[in-house]
């Protein structure tokens, strides 16, 4: 399913040049869009709510259980909403949008077991048996935001890192989305790593269907060491 996923992908046809420049005309970076966005009262996106949110949070339940994993870090914990079904010991979020934190830190201000900190304002060394990048990856557009968000991930995670995104580069139609083959990244740079598995989506993209589908496929990772 995921190569046939991957298939649809590269056929999509690319944008043009100048219709891709005429849409990121206002767009200022990555950062910018999602503190406007949920400045403006927007969401996390469609990934984070309904039948997708329940396929992440089934898996990665099980998988914390299963793997007795005591403590979770999120890049990009974003709105809370896909947290709210989320079952873990100990969670620290973190996400580059002060409102978001904002948001989420008032919708768990009565649960100890949760934190939240800006991305520029993370402890240095902070760590948990688990890191996770949910939906993440494909809306860092800048390389260089790409890089040292991936990281800055790898660091915090003791034992495994989780990542729910696309794997494959390129264009898309809206500004804030860029496909990565990130995999490759990691095989480069992170080579204490190894991906121990790959589990795709329940609900593969369906271009008719945006809102209730996914080009993201989880892959898991695990220390070498």
């Amino acid at each position: 399913m995921i190569a046939s996923v991957k298939s649809f992908l590269k056929n999509v046809p690319l944008i043009g040049p100048g219709l891709v420049q005429l849409r990121r005309a206002h767009f200022r970076n990555s950062v910018d869009y999602w503190e406007r966005r949920y400045r403006k009262g927007g969401d996390s996106g469609p990934g984070s709510y309904n039948r997708l949110a329940h396929f992440k949070a089934n898996f990665l339940n099980t998988f914390v259980q299963q793997h007795h994993i005591a403590s979770v870090i999120e890049h990009g914990s974003g709105d809370g909403a896909q947290l709210k079904l989320a079952s873990y010991p100990a969670y620290t979020g973190v996400d580059v949008s002060p409102k978001a934190i904002e948001i989420c830190r008032s919708l768990f201000a009565n649960d100890p077991s949760k934190r939240f900190f800006e991305a520029s304002l993370l402890p240095a060394g902070t760590k948990a048996d688990l890191a996770l990048s949910l939906d993440v990856i494909y809306h860092l557009v800048e390389d260089h935001v790409f890089d040292d968000y991936m990281r800055k991930l790898f660091a915090s995670g003791s034992r495994f890192v989780v990542v729910y995104s696309s794997n494959i580069t390129k264009e898309w139609h809206y500004k804030h989305v860029h496909h990565r083959a990130f995999t490759d990244w990691v095989a480069k740079h992170q080579p204490q790593w190894s991906l121990h598995s790959t589990i795709a989506n329940d609900y593969p993209y369906d271009p008719s269907n945006p809102d209730d589908t996914s080009f993201s496929d989880f892959y898991v990772y695990a220390t070498t060491h």
